[in-house]
């Protein structure tokens, strides 16, 4: 067995997807029926000025401008129903695990598994995630409670940036103390997606992923290596549903997310790459030496330039793995996605990127290096 300084390393993930999934021919049906009703029952007050025309869409649209070609939902029907444009979900009683946690719970246990780990070896839970499906108590102290384990859990929220804030969370608990740290990240982004929007409609899907952070030298893992986060403030990426809704008299317009993607666009891609560029320089890693860029899975596009901006030249397809095609943008989830997928693609002492960014504007980009034990 080799012999390394005991460094802080992800040693396993988890993922878990809801059965159901929607193609981007099934999506573009449901929005083109939809906007044909609202024309239709709004043409007066359209024709006057009064309120815009909606516009339908396309598969082959969809996939050119973000590389998405379908998504997982927690439930397909009724996001699907021209007249709803929503999930149909049961609420659960107090007494029942919620949807979130049990979700946690289900990438949980794959993580713990992969990494060999019970609960007893852990000592913190953290879910990070865009949004969480109730204030108080925290999911994440739900999911701590389903899975018997003992020390403290916490939500926290940095919206698409969330598992790499949440992985410097862990990794500072650790260097605090603590053994272990379950990161969960659970995004049922189908709750918050406005499916009347042509822009947006196309973008979410539902997952929860999970991650096992420990200090060691006797297992496989991503060392950590270097942890870079950068936040500043933009209304490019909003979501402005909140508790104070209801005293505003609020309507489901303008409280679900919205963005302004092209704006979005030009200012993250230069943003991410100068960042990244960076950490490799300070770290004195060459770019052309990481193996993989785990970047957030947001838009084919966006990653591609990213990537082309680090390394000086076009990357290869393997170099900067994409798994939005199947899952569209999984928020904070995505990148996690990404390195459970192909991070066996990596071998022992090469480098790699872990990098997720999103609202506030939020940057957060981790290097890593593959250990074998």
């Amino acid at each position: 067995m080799k012999e390394f300084y005991m460094g802080i390393r992800i040693t396993g993930t988890g993922l878990y997807h809801p059965a159901e999934s929607i193609s981007n021919e099934e999506l573009v049906e449901s929005l083109n029926a939809y906007v044909e009703y609202y024309n239709a029952e709004n043409a007066e007050k359209i024709a006057a000025g009064e309120l815009p025309e909606r516009l339908g869409s396309s598969a082959e649209f969809i996939e050119k401008a973000s590389g998405i070609k379908s998504r997982y939902v927690i439930e397909k029907s009724g996001v699907l129903d021209p007249q709803r444009l929503r999930p149909r979900l049961q609420e659960r009683t107090d007494d029942e695990l919620s949807i979130q946690a049990e979700w946690g719970v289900l990438a949980a246990k794959q993580a713990m598994e992969n990494a060999k780990v019970t609960a007893e070896d852990i000592d913190v839970v953290i879910l990070a995630c865009s949004n969480m499906q109730r204030p108080y108590p925290a999911v994440a102290v739900e999911i701590q409670s389903a899975l018997g384990i003992q020390g403290y859990a916490y939500d926290m929220n940095v919206a698409c940036s969330a598992a790499t804030f949440g992985l410097k969370q862990a990794y500072d608990a650790i260097q605090s103390g603590a053994r272990r740290v379950l990161l969960v990240n659970v995004e049922i982004t189908s709750g918050h997606t406005d499916y009347r929007s042509r822009d947006c409609h196309f973008i979410f899907g539902d997952v929860a992923t999970a991650s096992i952070i420990e200090q060691t030298d006797t297992k496989t893992g991503f060392e950590i290596l270097n942890i870079h986060l950068f936040t500043q403030f933009s209304n490019n990426i909003r979501n402005n549903f909140g508790f104070l809704n209801r005293s505003e008299d609020a309507t489901r317009d303008d409280k679900q997310f919205r963005q302004d993607g092209r704006k979005v666009f030009k200012d993250v891609c230069p943003l991410v790459a100068k960042i990244i560029t960076a950490q490799l320089e300070k770290n004195q890693v060459n770019p052309q030496d990481i193996k993989r860029f785990w970047l957030h899975q947001a838009n084919l596009n966006m990653n591609q330039l990213i990537a082309k901006l680090v390394l000086g030249k076009e990357a290869e397809a393997e170099r900067t793995p994409i798994i939005l095609d199947e899952f569209a943008n999984t928020s904070s989830a995505g990148v996690i996605i990404a390195l459970h997928r192909t991070g066996e693609e990596v071998s022992e002492g090469e480098f790699g990127v872990i990098c997720s960014f999103g609202a506030g504007y939020s940057v957060g980009s981790l290097l890593v290096q593959k250990r074998v034990a």
